[in-house]
């Protein structure tokens, strides 16, 4: 198992929030899949951050620990196993295997909370709570604000949507989002949807077929712009990869807000997305956390917690405050 607490000490650290010499409060096992990402590093950032701040204004002491699995489900298990052993309040953890509900079940059979993170599950085994991004919000706000750009430059928008999966919860949602925001606009006409099973090749080649098929296109509803260097490719291919302004560009509305998407909006590329906002994920994880730890009802439906991103474009790329993403 690989387990940290902050500040170091030898090989192991402990994400504390107040002095290590104040008794803990209320202490959080917080069980993470794995650390591959740049955003879940920023993400934990946060959640210390803000157990700090609104554990203060809870009257509460709250400290962390973490493990990591590794991307193995099993690992995963045992690592809660580990944090439940170690006498932690609750459990948080984003799950290798949102089919299985074995780390879940380990906690709640020893009485502890267990708050499912961003992944929510699939198995027969309810979580005390779950908190997670809106991804149907992702798609509308996203849409909304391109239908708005579109109709203030008196553009009709001729556009493809790529489709991130089609059995996949959050690429339907985005994708709901996207359909509820623009069929009846009058601003926009989906030209062409374009499965892609989350596929950074079939993204490329996918939007490349469609516009030698649709060469009046001049828009795209890209699902995540984790893939944005494929859609990049695409249109340079086409010769349309060309900045605001240029009678040749395509507009893009994405989701996510990545590091690639940031410095796009910055050079004039990407018009617009919906950012996957840690931080305030992490702000909400972080209040759920203290209302189960108060006996305290979460407030949301089916204890489902769900936060709406914020819209990013050129104009408030550099100046939205947290965007986890801007590298200054």
């Amino acid at each position: 198992m690989k387990k940290y607490l902050l500040p170091i000490f030898g090989g192991l650290a402990l994400l504390a929030t107040s002095s290590i010499a104040l008794a803990a409060d209320f202490t959080i096992g917080i069980a993470w899949d794995d650390k591959n990402g740049e955003i879940i590093s920023k993400m934990e950032e946060y959640i210390a951050a803000e157990a700090k701040t609104q554990g203060e204004a809870a009257g509460l002491d709250i400290k962390l620990v973490v493990n990591v699995a590794e991307g193995d489900p099993s690992r995963q298990t045992s690592n809660v196993e580990d944090l439940i052993n170690s006498g932690v309040d609750l459990v948080m953890a984003r799950l290798a295997d949102s089919g299985s509900g074995a780390p879940i079940r380990a906690a709640l059979d020893s009485g502890i909370p267990f708050v499912t993170f961003d992944r929510a599950t699939t198995s027969k085994v309810t979580p005390t709570a779950h908190v997670g991004v809106d991804a149907y919000d992702e798609g509308l706000s996203a849409s909304l604000a391109l239908v708005e750009l579109l109709k203030s430059k008196g553009v009709q928008g001729k556009c493809i949507e790529m489709l991130g999966g089609t059995t996949d919860v959050n690429a339907v949602q985005r994708a709901k989002g996207w359909h509820d925001a623009t069929d009846k606009s009058g601003v926009i006409t989906t030209l062409v949807t374009v499965p892609t099973d989350w596929l950074a090749d079939r993204m490329r080649s996918g939007l490349a077929d469609a516009l030698a098929a649709y060469p009046d296109a001049n828009c795209v509803f890209l699902p995540s712009d984790n893939f944005l260097p494929s859609i990049q490719a695409a249109l340079e291919g086409a010769g349309r990869w060309v900045k605001t302004g240029d009678p040749k560009h395509v507009y893009v509305a994405s989701q996510d807000v990545f590091p690639a998407a940031v410095k796009s909006m910055r050079e004039g590329y990407l018009d617009l997305g919906t950012s996957y906002d840690a931080f305030l994920t992490a702000k909400e994880f972080v209040r759920v956390a203290i209302a189960i730890h108060n006996k305290q009802a979460v407030g949301c439906p089916k204890n489902s917690c769900l936060v709406k991103g914020r819209v990013v474009t050129q104009e408030n790329v550099n100046t939205l405050p947290n965007l986890w993403s801007r590298v200054d």
